[in-house]
């Protein structure tokens, strides 16, 4: 029995879903930071993205 898919409602990759979770959990920052910093690493999402 395979384990289900946490992702398969996501539209962005896995991989920036755990950047920004990473980002957020790791170090003291706001999700507006979190925004910033994934946006200065080409990735444009929101903070209410991040949020969600």
């Amino acid at each position: 029995m395979t384990n289900p898919n946490p992702f398969k409602w996501f539209k962005t990759s896995p991989e920036i879903i755990r950047l920004a979770v990473m980002l957020y959990v790791r170090f003291p920052l706001s999700l507006r930071n979190v925004e910033d910093l994934l946006h200065e690493r080409g990735v444009d999402v929101s903070h209410e993205t991040v949020r969600y």
